[in-house]
């Protein structure tokens, strides 16, 4: 017997607005003597980024003045944007044309902080001077930073030291470089004896994760010491250990590992800890990134990424294996530890939503302490989908991965037929799935939805040969991969083959819009701030990404008809299904002008469209409106173009050709 279509949408709790509530997520965390600090992205709040700090007695307690956001806007994607040593709190202060600046943090108060990055030339633009990878030196009461400029002549980078007393306000010339000749730094790290500062530096036409260099500087000579890396090597975060020594992470062997470097023998090649298939460390989309840190009796509490899938493990640095700690966690982005040995980190799973945690380590032993404030916990683990892994094989002879998640929702006793499919394409696109608790997928998941969160080719958390799998074919492989999965899971009898849509921002967003002309698997998808024009983004898009395509795709211009073959814009004839778009109208990353490009070409062939553009947004939503309105607008979308009754109501998103296949009767 066949099964009966489904034809509604099913009534569930989490509202767009729930979503964005459980969106004010930590992002880095400190410790600083036996305080606790972290960062905390508030989408209620316009987006601001407010600083939190720990306190044992009354909880976490705001640590900026109202208004002020420590954001960076350095590489556009930002991070890295503020540091606490001793009393000392420096921050990049996003609200104030993103000037640096340093309080000293006395009880309980709200402090008014002072200016210590010099002025913006006169007649330059908002966000002329940007600062990212701030680090304090308490002896020299230095701030360091690595310094975007922008200017007419084009982008230049460099690390600078500003004086913590302010005085670079009056006397410019009071700022020091550091280090500078390279296109790009990151990664800041101050040795214990504020003697040495290491980085990593790397030069177009490379990406931080295809080769870097991690380099030390005496900060008394100015000497530089190339530690590691090179061409077809990617090293990333190095990190002081107590006893003097630098460890990085590199990818040498095909798997981002640790290697310690003893500087009193700088001729020295770094020597590998403990060599594992998993990954320690990551791709440095933005800076901050933590994923290791030591405790003080000589371990390394390290998160380690296998298959997709993280752990927190720890090494004891004499070759052995790392031994895995049992923790709920599945994702963990940051990992700080503190003086009393216990370790503190970012992390999420299954059944838990990101969070501050502390854990407490003996032996091989762990215990978790939740230090956030998180508070999604209002609907009951009936309401979530277990995430569960799968392998596919590829019509190209490849295996790709994925993350499933099915229908779950304890008011709908019926399956009413087989769920349709949402395949996220995730962006970058070097970058990865998640696999935690997420109220965005439960979003979907609770309203009768499946969802496949794919790891197409490319992404990291599996290797280095497979992270460069796309290369030379981004718009092949990952619409091969995530075309694989819908069809596995329709052959399966797990999803409805009439009924698969495909959504992405960004670079998922141009995976989405060629899966959609390049197949004939999807029947509906939504790209947010999504790539349609290859060749605009090469000569359009900023710095950081000016040459990422040259290895993705080809060499521009050499390359161009390549460009022009993979760009969804010169092939909208084979669309034959509706396409929704998103786009954030202040986009450098993205230029709008691809999202209007593509819209006015799917008005011109008549293929059915839903669009809008939100002010002030760019690379991602960050306001609490807009974000509840786009996701309600996918939501409307996909059940107009699936045909399925929405038991809510959603204001119509503007566009042409889904207003009869409703949504709202």
């Amino acid at each position: 017997m066949t099964a009966s279509k489904r034809t509604r949408v099913w009534p569930s709790p989490i509202s767009a607005e729930a979503v964005t509530a459980g969106a004010a997520r930590p992002g880095e965390v400190r410790f600083s003597g036996e305080s606790i600090w972290w960062s905390e992205s508030r989408p209620a709040e316009g987006g601001r980024v407010a600083l939190v700090r720990f306190d044992p007695t009354s909880g976490p307690v705001d640590a900026l003045p109202p208004g002020a956001s420590a954001r960076s806007r350095v590489h556009e994607y930002g991070g890295g944007a503020w540091d606490v040593r001793g009393r000392l709190v420096a921050f990049v202060d996003d609200s104030d044309d993103g000037t640096v600046k340093v309080f000293t943090r006395t009880g309980r108060s709200t402090p008014s902080p002072s200016v210590v990055s010099p002025p913006r030339p006169v007649g330059s633009g908002p966000y002329a001077d940007r600062y990212a990878d701030v680090c304090i030196d308490v002896i020299g009461e230095r701030v360091f930073a690595v310094r975007e400029r922008h200017r007419d002549d084009g982008v230049h980078n460099d690390v600078v030291a500003l004086p913590a007393d302010g005085s670079a306000r009056d006397d410019p010339g009071s700022v020091v470089v550091v280090a500078n000749g390279a296109d790009f730094y990151g990664q800041l790290s101050l040795s214990p004896d504020a003697r040495r500062l290491a980085f990593i530096r790397w030069m177009l036409p490379d990406m931080p994760w295809d080769a870097t260099e991690s380099v030390v500087v005496d900060l008394a000579t100015g000497v530089e010491t190339v530690v590691a890396g090179g061409p077809g090597e990617s090293v990333v975060e190095p990190n002081w250990a107590p006893d003097g020594s630098l460890i990085v992470c590199s990818d040498r062997t095909g798997w981002w590992n640790p290697y310690r470097w003893d500087p009193e023998t700088p001729g020295v090649t770094p020597e590998a800890i403990a060599p594992v298939d998993g990954e320690i460390g990551g791709a440095m989309w933005v800076f901050g990134n933590r994923s290791m840190a030591w405790t003080p009796d000589g371990r390394i509490v390290a998160s380690m990424s296998a298959h997709g899938i993280d752990q927190l493990v720890t090494f004891d640095g004499d070759g052995s294996a790392p031994r895995v700690l049992d923790t709920p966690f599945t994702h963990i982005p940051q990992v700080v530890t503190g003086p009393d040995g216990s370790a503190l980190v970012v992390a999420g799973g299954p059944e838990e939503f990101s969070d501050v945690w502390r854990v407490g380590l003996s032996g091989d032993s762990a215990t978790v302490t939740r230090l956030g404030a998180a508070t999604d916990s209002a609907f009951g683990p009936g309401w979530f989908a277990r995430p569960s892994s799968i392998d596919v094989p590829t019509d190209d002879g490849a295996i790709t991965h994925a993350v499933i998640y099915e229908p779950c929702n304890p008011q709908v006793g019926a399956t009413e037929g087989l769920p349709p499919l949402i395949v996220l394409g995730h962006g970058g696109p070097t970058s990865a799935a998640r696999v935690q608790l997420n109220l965005s997928v439960q979003f979907w998941t609770s309203r009768g939805f499946c969802v496949a969160d794919v790891d197409y080719r490319g992404s990291t958390g599996f290797g280095r040969d497979y992270r460069e799998a796309l290369n030379g074919r981004w718009g092949i492989a990952d619409v091969t991969d995530c075309a694989a999965v819908a069809r596995h899971l329709a052959d399966s009898g797990i999803v409805d083959a009439d009924r698969l849509g495909i959504r992405g921002g960004s670079a998922g967003g141009f995976t989405t819009l060629a899966a959609l002309c390049f197949t004939d698997t999807f029947t509906a998808g939504m790209s947010a701030y999504g790539i349609a024009d290859l060749e605009v983004l090469a000569r359009d898009t900023h710095k950081f990404e000016s040459r990422y395509l040259d290895r993705l795709v080809g060499p521009w211009p050499e390359a161009a008809a390549t460009y022009r073959d993979r760009s969804p814009i010169h092939h909208l004839d084979r669309l034959s299904c509706p396409v929704g778009v998103l786009q954030g109208a202040d986009d450098a990353v993205v230029p709008p002008a691809q999202a209007e490009a593509i819209v006015a070409a799917l008005a011109a062939k008549g293929i059915p469209y839903a669009t809008l553009t939100f002010e002030g947004e760019g690379h991602g939503f960050r306001r609490a409106e807009n974000i509840v309105r786009a996701l309600e607008a996918e939501l409307w979308f996909f059940a107009h173009a699936f045909g399925l009754e929405l038991g809510e109501a959603i204001d119509p998103v503007p566009g042409d050709g889904l207003d009869g296949s409703d949504g709202s009767r």
